[in-house]
């Protein structure tokens, strides 16, 4: 069975051919960057347009029904709307979209609008409010300056210390500072959280400790952790997102405060599956194959690094001029 990837330059779509290498799914791999590293990690690689382009999805049908797709996992945010709101012409040509109702997605793509939401829900979350007329004192530090819409992997979101830091911030955001939020900054661990959701309901959680370096995970370890599954557990009941869900979470005085959900795959999705909990195939196994969800984790660290991938120039040309290659 095939399964396109998109997005594969990013370290998202790079999790989910990592998580599929050692399956029995042959892997498409899909990105709009002729050196975008994951399409030549498989044997099957197509240059594509970006999501904002009105060709889009019809080069993605394209793709799908030519090469047989079964399913189809994004790896990129701007991708998630276009193919929720398109996931009906996939079902036609008989390929599953692994993304969530564009309800979902929007409430996530803002920031605001996600933490009022999962407030009502009853979910712990950082005060947060708009920056525009906002001018703090002495008292107000430190804060999490952030962008309301598409401030996801820690693009343009800012640890605000001193009034040093909040003058160079803003020359910095100039104009712009309508689009941003001021968040309460919580101090305390960090932990990310896989999902696997099915049918509206969530079928597994894996929570792992982190630590970031440049805004990316470089250090984590799986645990257990009752108080924070449980807290996952109510955000997904409140949203219903469909596939793999990420949570991310800080933990202060034992009370976890959720400050990121994506509703896709993550960076971590291959730590994960290295831990035992393989959202990308257990997801396939389901759809594709009728398998219920079975996992079984262990508490372990797992510590990444850069890996070297050689590609001769003459591949990189042939995928320039062909749009696609085939090995």
């Amino acid at each position: 069975m095939n399964i396109a990837v998109t997005g594969v330059g990013g370290g998202v779509g790079q999790n989910i051919i990592k998580s599929l290498e050692h399956s029995d799914y042959n892997v498409v791999a899909l990105d709009g960057d002729h050196l975008a590293v994951g399409l030549y990690l498989s044997k099957t690689a197509y240059l594509i347009p970006y999501a904002n382009k009105d060709n889009y999805i019809p080069k993605l049908l394209e793709i799908c029904k030519d090469e047989n797709i079964s399913l189809l996992f994004p790896g990129l945010d701007p991708e998630l709307m276009p193919l929720s709101l398109n996931r009906h012409l996939f079902d036609k040509i008989g390929t599953k979209v692994v993304v969530s109702r564009p309800e979902v997605i929007t409430i996530f793509e803002d920031i605001q609008l996600a933490f009022e939401h999962l407030m009502r829900s009853g979910v712990n979350v950082p005060i947060t409010f708009l920056a525009e007329k906002f001018n703090p004192n002495k008292e107000s530090y430190p804060f999490i300056l952030r962008q309301r819409v598409g401030s996801a992997r820690s693009k343009n979101k800012y640890l605000i210390r001193n009034s040093i830091e909040w003058e160079a911030t803003l020359k910095k955001i100039e104009s712009d500072i309508s689009n941003y939020i001021i968040m309460e900054y919580i101090e305390g661990d960090e932990y990310t959280c896989g999902s696997i959701n099915l049918n509206g309901s969530c079928e597994g959680v894996i929570v792992m400790q982190r630590i970031l370096r440049g805004g990316e995970t470089y250090k984590c370890f799986t645990i257990k952790n009752d108080v924070i599954e449980e807290e996952v557990r109510k955000i997904l009941e409140a949203i219903k997102p469909f596939g793999a869900c990420n949570v991310e979470f800080k933990l202060k005085d034992g009370k976890p405060y959720v400050f990121e959900v994506n509703a896709r795959c993550s960076g971590t999705t291959a730590a994960r599956a290295c831990s035992g909990f393989n959202e990308p195939k257990m997801i396939a196994d389901y759809l594709l194959k009728g398998i219920k969800p079975e996992y079984s984790f262990r508490e372990q660290t797992i510590l990444r690094y850069w890996k070297e991938l050689l590609v001769e120039n003459d591949l990189i040309d042939e995928l320039k001029q062909q749009q696609v290659i085939k090995r």
